[in-house]
């Protein structure tokens, strides 16, 4: 080998590993949850908590997405108390929903809902029903779900997709310490 070509290998195996070191690093970062700064007109600032989770049993066609909780939480607002704002599954395809009938009926309301089991670790099943979004690819799920699930090693989620087919996802839930403090969630323990 010539001198010359041996002078152009060395920095290019630096840079390669360098490259290398990075892609570790985001790959880490991408296992607990993702905080993100947002600002809405409605709502004012406020942070959202991101954790991916797994398909188990993924929906039919294209799986390339990934399930994942969100968790909106105020930074300001006018009372300067930290608080819950809303926790969302995202699922990506369009879930089955119910039309549930309300406690009290005034004229034709009938309220959609996305019936939903989850499992914490090995646990019993919560069976719950859940607000759809408008597209219908994702639920809401309240601040006592959060806390509940928060307090998990694993929760695993049980949906259907809107042919009725069941949707599982997992979800390995990290130290959730920060999430607590700023969305004002009791955490129970592990």
């Amino acid at each position: 080998m010539k001198p010359a070509s041996a002078f152009l290998i060395v920095p290019l195996a630096f840079v390669s590993l360098a490259f290398s070191a990075v892609t570790v690093q985001q790959q880490t970062s991408t296992q607990g949850w993702r905080q993100t700064e947002m600002t809405d007109a409605v709502r004012g600032d406020y942070a959202r908590y991101t954790l991916l989770g797994k398909f188990l049993k993924a929906p039919a066609g294209d799986s390339a997405a990934r399930p994942s909780l969100t968790v909106d939480c105020s930074t300001h607002n006018r009372s300067h108390k930290l608080e819950f704002l809303r926790g969302t599954l995202v699922v990506g395809d369009p879930l089955h929903i119910d039309w549930v009938e309300p406690e009290e009926i005034h004229g034709i309301s009938y309220f959609p809902k996305v019936y939903v089991v989850y499992r914490l670790n090995d646990a019993k099943e919560d069976k719950e029903r859940w607000t759809p979004s408008a597209d219908k690819t994702s639920a809401s799920f309240s601040k006592g779900s959060l806390e509940k699930m928060l307090g998990a090693h694993t929760v695993e989620i049980t949906a259907q997709d809107q042919g009725g087919a069941a949707l599982v996802m997992q979800f390995d839930i990290p130290e959730s310490s920060v999430i607590g403090q700023a969305c004002d969630v009791d955490q129970h323990k592990k």
